[in-house]
């Protein structure tokens, strides 16, 4: 007969714990709750002949119980403690990221995570009939707290780089407002990152001349696309009529949106449109 006591005063612990053993697949299997002096405790005894898998099983539970009840919690934590300059905002913004990333590259991070969980766990609960979770979560996990700390960081990076983002497009917006326009009508023929920019009477209009007068200087960088932006903030065309060749729009186009506002008209099928979608191939539609 193999017992395990796990020990805890977190009553959302206790309650996750329970719930878990009482829908647990496991035959042999009868656990109980007390109160002692110091903790909760959840007595299980299992009276089958595979110890193994019964240890098996209950560190997946108690793995599980971590990533699902306290995984939030130590985000936050290792926030605070690396990331303390960040106001409350910014911080809550930080921990939406870090779960974007988990869910994002769901399978790498969990399977990392619950993999260096159970082994701890199993390792453990083989040599030991007792566990005081507060005190193995924090002294006998730290590779766990080590990936929790990668995602945070990469959260952070991915929070300054947004943020450098949006204050880039409101400083361009900023500065079309306050500027007259200096075209009235301009035409963007647009597949993908090829392009070329037509004035109202159809001529093309070379845009690497305007790249010598930036309207801006900036770590963010579209490579190419740089030249089409300044080229725009150098014209200011009240309308900019952006034909959309191949009816998509890309991270660069999104941008130009956001920058442009009010100033852009989207188009997929007028004769402009039809005209370069039949007569052009890629390697026409250049700068």
């Amino acid at each position: 007969m193999k017992s395990i006591c796990i020990k805890t005063n977190n009553d959302t612990l206790l309650a996750y714990l329970l719930n878990e053993l009482h829908l647990c697949d496991l035959q042999d299997v009868c656990f109980s709750q007390n109160q002692f002096k110091h903790y909760n405790n959840i007595i299980i005894h299992y009276t089958g002949n595979n110890s193994d898998t019964f240890i098996h099983r209950i560190a997946d539970i108690l793995s599980y119980m971590v990533i699902d009840e306290l995984e939030e919690f130590f985000l936050k934590d290792s926030i605070s403690q690396n990331y303390f300059y960040f106001d409350s905002i910014e911080r809550k913004k930080i921990l939406q990221v870090c779960f974007d990333i988990c869910s994002d590259d769901f399978t790498h991070y969990f399977d990392k995570k619950f993999s260096y969980l159970t082994e701890q766990f199993y390792l453990y609960l083989k040599e030991h009939n007792s566990i005081i979770l507060t005190g193995f979560i924090y002294f006998r996990l730290k590779s766990y707290f080590s990936i929790l700390d990668e995602i945070v960081d990469n959260a952070v990076n991915q929070f300054m780089i947004e943020k450098e983002y949006l204050e880039f497009v409101s400083l361009l917006k900023l500065y079309i407002n306050s500027q007259p326009s200096n075209t009235d009508i301009l035409h963007l023929i647009y597949l993908k990152n090829n392009y070329i920019l037509l004035d109202n009477n159809m001529n093309q209009i070379d845009i690497q001349e305007y790249f010598f007068d930036a309207k801006y200087l900036s770590d963010i960088t579209f490579s190419n696309n740089d030249y089409l932006l300044n080229a725009l903030l150098n014209l200011l065309p009240k309308k900019l009529y952006i034909h959309l060749i191949e009816n998509s729009i890309d991270e660069f186009l999104n941008t130009l949106i956001l920058i442009f506002e009010n100033h852009i008209d989207l188009c997929t099928d007028c004769t402009i449109c039809q005209l370069y979608r039949h007569t052009s191939n890629k390697s026409e539609l250049k700068s």
